[in-house]
């Protein structure tokens, strides 16, 4: 078989290890995996950890036209020196100047991954030209994939993408969660010691948990409402952030200050081995205002951790209300502190649904499982475009169905392309 190239498009390359364990698998099975991002430390760190080739281009996260216009001729000159058969962007900035410039260089298959829509909280004209965004990573694109299927819907409603063209991933997520062994909570008891005495956490206190982004629409404001109503009525509770400030959308600097002040508020910042930092937790809180499937309700639910977030798109995919964790309205931190609270005072109800999210996420967000309908997905779009025909794929690498992953498992709502 010809040796069938794909470029990975992301923006910032900390983006890339949404791929975790996907590039290998690919890989095993004959295609030449390729990693195209900002420069910086994560590029590397990619390049080095998958034994893959990378090409750093400068893409601001922000909308900054000249600039975009900079980037997308830099991607498009990468693509016509390495000629990939399937460019595979993902991000919303990072899907639109990957779409154009390999609509450009002329890729026979452009798939644009939609992780997250971010007009949902934008206003005006950022939420028109963030919708018009879309618009256009999904009109250039052969394929669009969505994170979660409440995702795919406000995309269907928005009007960004045909139905027949865009499609979910088995159940969801971007790359499901290796529950069997990284986020495995059924062996955490010293691990769960270690980590409180760390960060100077007692270890018979309470700990309520967030990893994100230290930013407004994560729901840091009302996270530190909440934990204001908790603190009292819990002595031993403990607040653990794990999470980059960014500035793009800071919180209020008295939130902050409050958080900074106070004793049992534990801020550690940027941290990658994140299974210690569940292990330390009793719950998780996610009170996200967006999200397009967030991986850190899987990982908290492989940990064994319960978690409340919101009623929102993403969050409803990854949480079983009442059964796995609770859902509550966003923007309202005094549900967010009733639901904790239900959790700190019933140490049997955390058990129980810490229990049963770990059984979800082992039935229904294994890797193989999104690998392999990915795979299928790459397959079908090739033979499609006559580059790959089927005793190529059956004979030289790219099986429909390897040993150990269930023949059901395929990508629902794609369509002709």
């Amino acid at each position: 078989m010809v040796s069938i190239k794909i470029v990975h498009v992301t923006t910032v390359p900390q983006s890339l290890f949404f791929l975790r364990g996907q590039v290998g698998y690919m890989k095993e099975r004959g295609f030449d995996i390729h990693g195209l991002s900002s420069p910086g430390e994560f590029l590397t760190r990619f390049a080095e950890q998958e034994q893959v080739p990378v090409y750093p281009v400068e893409m601001p996260r922000r909308i900054t036209p000249l600039r975009d216009l900079v980037a997308v001729a830099g991607i498009w000159r990468v693509l016509r020196t390495i000629r990939p058969q399937i460019v595979h962007a993902h991000t919303p900035k990072g899907g639109v100047l990957g779409m154009v410039a390999a609509w450009l260089a002329r890729t026979p298959v452009r798939m644009y991954h939609m992780r997250g829509l971010p007009f949902t909280t934008a206003s005006g004209w950022k939420r028109m030209l963030l919708i018009w965004s879309e618009r256009i990573s999904c009109g250039l694109a052969h394929q669009v994939f969505c994170v979660s299927a409440s995702i795919r819907q406000v995309a269907l409603e928005t009007g960004l993408c045909r139905p027949a063209k865009i499609a979910v991933l088995a159940r969801g997520s971007g790359n499901g969660v290796d529950a069997t062994q990284r986020f495995n909570g059924t062996q955490v008891v010293s691990l769960r010691e270690e980590t409180r005495k760390r960060y100077g956490i007692p270890a018979d206190a309470l700990v309520v948990g967030f990893i994100g982004r230290i930013v407004r629409n994560k729901g840091i404001v009302e996270l530190a409402g909440a934990w204001t109503r908790l603190r009292e009525a819990f002595p031993q509770l403990h607040l653990l952030l794990v999470g980059p400030y960014e500035p793009q959308d800071p919180i209020p600097p008295e939130v902050d200050a409050g958080l900074r002040q106070d004793p049992r508020v534990h801020l550690i910042g940027e941290e990658w081995n994140t299974p210690p930092l569940y292990a330390a937790m009793d719950v998780l809180a996610l009170p996200t205002y967006r999200e397009g499937f967030p991986n850190v309700l899987l990982e908290a639910a492989g940990m064994m951790v319960p978690v409340v977030a919101t009623r929102v798109p993403g969050c409803v995919d990854a949480v079983q209300d009442g059964v796995t964790g609770q859902l509550v309205p966003p923007f309202d931190p005094e549900r967010l502190a009733a639901a904790l609270k239900a959790y700190l005072a019933d140490p049997e109800l955390r058990r129980r649904h810490g229990a049963a999210a770990r059984e979800w996420v082992l039935h229904e967000f294994r890797p193989q499982g999104i690998w392999q309908a990915l795979h299928d997905a790459y397959v079908h779009c090739l033979r499609g475009k006559g580059l790959l025909s089927a005793d190529q794929s059956e004979n030289e690498g790219t099986q429909s169905v390897p040993p150990g992953v269930p023949a059901e498992t395929r990508a629902s709502g794609a369509g002709n392309r």
